[in-house]
């Protein structure tokens, strides 16, 4: 569809709620609000539960049997660790159920101009990934300028992951139109994008949907999806 086609009208709640990764990454939750948040992720039929390493056996429990994805974060929030131990969080991540891993990129490497450490590093947990999961790359945008950002997209591509992402949500800013128009033009077209950090109302996933965003992380899936369904039934024509 043309840019800017995307509605209420023309999408239906699968497309909706197959753009949503529902997050659980705050360092605060207990166990008892992971396991409600990846039960609610299973009712609303999301695309996937994104939680912390540690919770990754409890969502793949919850969600056996779904088709909600089990996904997890790898050197999150800061990108610091040393690849080795990125892999190895990644492969215990897979060991344990998880299909898809959001990696946080090396940003001090990036903006260093170390591109082949970065590519390493991304290629790294792409290639202990295998057929078993997909990789989206956090650059954590809010550190970068435009150079660094398309940089970012170039080396995430040729590395072979599946997805470029803006942002983990815990820096000062997260997703921007500017941001995801930038990235969605720097990457090929069967490379997706995921925006996250910001996008709470289901008007602010239209607007990301509509500059070619496939995925975003959310706390407010609940809400988006209620506000979908509210909506999508007050188009309905009224019946006798």
């Amino acid at each position: 569809m043309p840019p800017g086609a995307l509605s209420v009208e023309t999408l239906s709640y699968g497309d909706v709620a197959k753009t949503i990764d529902h997050s659980l990454l705050r360092p605060e939750l207990d166990v008892e609000t992971v396991t409600d948040g990846c039960r609610l992720a299973r009712r609303y039929s999301v695309a996937s539960a994104s939680v912390r390493p540690v919770d990754v056996p409890i969502a793949a429990e919850i969600l056996s049997g779904s088709d909600v994805l089990v996904g997890t974060v790898v050197g999150f929030p800061h990108g610091s660790s040393l690849t080795e131990a990125k892999v190895f969080e990644t492969e215990r991540a897979l060991e344990q159920g998880a299909r898809e891993i959001d990696m946080v990129l090396s940003i001090g490497r990036l903006r260093s101009g170390r591109d082949a450490e970065v590519l390493a590093d991304i290629s790294a947990v792409v290639q202990a990934c295998g057929s078993r999961a997909i990789v989206k790359v956090i650059f954590e945008n809010a550190y970068l300028d435009d150079e660094q950002k398309v940089r970012a997209c170039r080396l995430t591509e040729e590395a072979g992951a599946a997805f470029v992402k803006t942002s983990t949500g815990f820096a000062p800013t997260g997703s921007t139109i500017a941001d995801l128009k930038l990235m969605r033009a720097s990457v090929s077209p069967g490379i997706e994008v995921k925006a996250a950090g910001g996008v709470r109302t289901l008007d602010a996933l239209l607007e990301v949907m509509n500059v070619g965003v496939t995925r975003i992380g959310a706390t407010a899936t609940a809400t988006i999806l209620e506000d979908f369904k509210v909506r999508k039934a007050e188009l309905q024509p009224a019946t006798a």
